[in-house]
């Protein structure tokens, strides 16, 4: 699943803030709208391994210990709402409350971390990589898109995605 990496000069670092993330590239994606810059890839988290997403997402020349995808939230049960994060190799766990992610003291979003497992539940074995799944706050007053894509039952997620080294 090799993939040629986004063209960015020598020096490009891609640091956005979690406003940026849901409220330009996340709420952009869901609305069709263009993204200036194409350094997020869509992939499906659930086709491939940890270890395997950093090949895909590779941004620019240097060395990175963090990478950002967009992904389809695939259901468990097709009439269901529960989430199917499982992978040929493990699954992913959710850890902690999820964080709202906020712009001008307003909720535009909230952010899930999950922890990667290998083997299946119950007596899968943590591992250190992490993810940060973002999702855009929905109302009343998002747009048209965003709603029925939501009523739709289809999710494009946002993520931030980093490996941990523990001693």
């Amino acid at each position: 699943m090799e993939m040629e990496s986004p063209c960015v000069p020598p020096g490009f670092r891609f640091r956005p803030t979690e406003e940026e993330l849901v409220g330009y590239y996340l709420r952009r994606k869901i609305t069709s709208l263009k993204i200036d810059l194409d350094v997020i890839i869509d992939i499906d988290l659930y086709k491939i391994e940890p270890w395997d997403i950093q090949a895909s997402c590779k941004l620019g020349y240097d060395e990175q210990n963090e990478w950002y995808f967009f992904s389809h939230k695939d259901k468990k049960y097709p009439t269901g709402t529960r989430t199917n994060r499982a992978t040929a190799a493990g699954f992913w766990k959710a850890t902690g409350r999820d964080k709202a992610v906020l712009s001008k003291n307003r909720m535009i979003g909230m952010r899930k971390t999950l922890v990667f497992y290998k083997g299946r539940a119950p007596n899968g074995r943590k591992t250190d990589w992490i993810i940060h799944e973002y999702r855009l706050q929905t109302s009343e007053h998002a747009p048209p898109q965003a709603s029925s894509f939501i009523k739709m039952h289809i999710y494009t997620f946002f993520y931030h995605f980093y490996f941990t080294f523990t001693l």
